[in-house]
């Protein structure tokens, strides 16, 4: 490992956070002398970010903890086209009132990792909308287009994998890596902003972006990507069979959250107690040396600092509680998922779909076809089953998922 001698660098890297910097030694040198204002863009395409976005917000908050200060750009601008990075299509278009919409909800996460505020080392959050909104076409071409090679563009990984797979890659989608390579233009000379951070999929862009600011102002800048999260099986971070893992309580319940890092393969503990979590690296590496039956406390741990730091102590507490009567007792805690059911009954099929165990009804077919849909512990044999709801009924897909019935 490399020996740094910024307390910045020697976080990041004994932390796990690395995987490229453009000037390491450069980078080392002025954080070990001055605060380094840094940033990671976020396109707000929902009312949430998920836990595939959660390394970059740890990033942020690591930042600030070895006395920087981080700068949350909100892709209010970039977010109208979407980033093509690696995406098999273009995505959706959003209205401007979604995208507002979808920032106002966002920001509320934020504000659980990082301390805001007009201080050297307290976060900002910006929106790229303010300066890319105004750019004026012909000017925007001639006094940035021509620092950008198409050659070079093209070579890019993300765009590259696009064209070889022989799917469209739009002219609009082309151009978003020239508005983030001008965000970083813009932060450098609005915020003195002198590093941006992000995934592995967002090398090239990076790149783009501080050999812009040393084009137009003679900036000197600099990028660190992390490694792309994946686990042990091989999976995508933050992707379950239930759907993706909101870090917002509205979109995804605390129990759900909680339940999640519980559900750590034993081979990732470690690793996410370094990168999820605020933990000692000494009680870390004492937790990941525990074996059989003792690693479960581990993974309650980790899914009880995790999700204090999201969603507060108190959510963390009630989460745990509720998984401890749930699996110990066989009881429901208070904060398990549930639907309200009028009628005094509904099919099972429909509750596994309210509850969110089940994207469709198809899907809850496949469950209960499977084995896995069970109503009060005993197992739903009949796809059409009625469930009565005259009081509170447990429903449970898989051996991991329980919801509540109530009667409205």
């Amino acid at each position: 490992m490399t020996e740094y001698k910024s307390d910045l660098l020697r976080l990041l890297s004994t932390r796990g956070y690395i995987h490229q910097v453009t000037d390491a030694e450069g980078l080392d040198a002025i954080a070990s002398t001055q605060v380094v204002p840094g940033y990671i863009g976020f396109d707000p395409t929902a009312p949430s970010l998920h836990v595939g976005s959660l390394v970059q917000i740890m990033l942020l908050r690591r930042l600030q903890q070895a006395g920087h200060k981080p700068i949350v750009l909100m892709g209010g601008g970039t977010g109208k086209i979407g980033d093509p990075s690696f995406k098999d299509e273009a995505r959706k278009l959003l209205t401007d009132e979604s995208i507002k919409s979808n920032i106002a909800s966002i920001k509320t996460v934020f504000q659980n990792f990082l301390t805001f505020g007009d201080g050297p080392t307290d976060a900002v959050m910006v929106d790229n909308a303010d300066w890319l909104d105004k750019l004026e076409y012909i000017p925007f071409l001639r006094d940035i287009g021509r620092h950008f090679s198409v050659n070079r563009m093209l070579s890019f990984d993300s765009v590259k994998l696009r064209l070889d797979r022989e799917q469209s890659l739009s002219f609009l989608e082309f151009n978003y890596m020239i508005l983030q390579g001008y965000d970083f233009l813009e932060l450098s000379r609005r915020a003195g902003c002198r590093l941006q951070m992000g995934g592995s999929d967002q090398w090239g862009n990076i790149v783009n972006g501080i050999e812009l600011a040393r084009r137009v102002d003679g900036a000197e800048v600099y990028g660190v990507t992390t490694p792309l999260i994946t686990t042990a099986d091989g999976g995508k971070m933050g992707k379950t069979m239930s759907g993706a893992v909101w870090l917002n309580p509205d979109q995804l319940s605390h129990y759900d959250y909680w339940q999640f890092w519980r559900n750590t393969d034993d081979r990732d503990v470690g690793r996410f107690l370094r990168l999820f979590t605020d933990l000692p690296l000494d009680e870390i590496a004492r937790l990941e040396a525990l074996e059989g039956a003792e690693i479960n406390e581990a993974k309650k741990i980790l899914a009880n600092e995790a999700t204090a730091m999201c969603r507060g102590a108190e959510a963390a507490v009630e989460a745990a509680e509720t998984a401890r009567r749930t699996f110990e007792e066989g009881a429901a805690g208070e904060a398990l998922p549930s639907l309200s059911v009028s009628g005094g009954s509904i099919a099972i099929v429909d509750a596994l779909v309210g509850l969110g165990f089940c994207a469709s009804k198809g899907e809850a077919r496949r469950l209960i076809k499977g084995g896995g849909a069970r109503v009060e512990g005993e197992k739903v044999e009949d796809e059409a089953q009625l469930v009565a709801v005259a009081a509170p009924v447990r429903v449970s897909a898989g051996k991991k998922h329980h919801g509540i019935l109530n009667p409205a």
